[in-house]
């Protein structure tokens, strides 16, 4: 049975950049995973309630103490408004959602990159073996078929690791922008929800 290193060392050159995708690929995806389980749990839907009710009433220190220290995205983005909202409430909010989603679409087009340059290698190694495959057809001559296995073994390694990369890499690349797609929802409704109570209690 072969062993990773020598699949490895049959795929060629091209294999190290792929696996410096790989290594970059999973990177990436385990960073991203430990920020949204970060931004989950520092989630806090009651306060953010709370807040748009204290609003109604236009009581903005109550607000401030309460607030003060929480690491939750819509309310930062709420107090933002609130803090500003002598100017431009709905400027500001729009300014601090921005701030939010830069944070959670970081890597990302790292992970795109990954996702389109794989499968090139891939091909790009594929090519690579197919050369090596005729050129040592041609040195042997058909007598020697077995001469031409490594370069097809070559074409073959690479094309799969580089497809198998970008599989593996678009599942997370998707989750992570609907997670992003749907925080922004999520944003947009209490900025909202603020903009409406502001405007009645005043």
């Amino acid at each position: 049975m072969q062993t990773i290193w020598h699949i490895f060392q049959s795929g060629g050159p091209v294999m190290w950049p792929l696996l410096g995708c790989s290594i970059i690929t999973l990177t990436v995806v385990l960073e991203r995973i430990f920020f949204w389980i970060g931004l989950k749990r520092n989630r806090n839907r009651p306060l953010m309630d709370e807040v748009l009710e204290i609003a109604r009433d236009g009581d903005w220190e109550t607000i401030k103490s309460k607030t003060a220290g929480c690491r939750d995205h819509v309310i930062r983005m709420l107090v933002v408004g609130i803090l500003h909202r002598e100017f431009s409430l709905n400027k500001a909010m729009e300014a601090e959602a921005e701030v939010a989603l830069k944070r959670m679409r970081k890597y990302m087009t790292v992970l795109d990159t990954m996702i389109t340059v794989a499968p090139l290698l891939g091909i790009f190694g594929t090519v690579l073996g197919i050369i090596t495959s005729f050129q040592l057809l041609g040195a042997s001559g058909i007598e020697d078929p077995k001469a031409v296995t490594a370069g097809i073994a070559q074409a073959l390694i690479t094309t799969a690791t580089g497809l198998g990369i970008a599989i593996l890499a678009v599942f997370p690349y998707n989750y992570f922008n609907t997670r992003i797609e749907s925080a922004a929802h999520v944003m947009e409704k209490y900025a909202t929800n603020l903009e409406i109570v502001t405007n009645s209690g005043s």
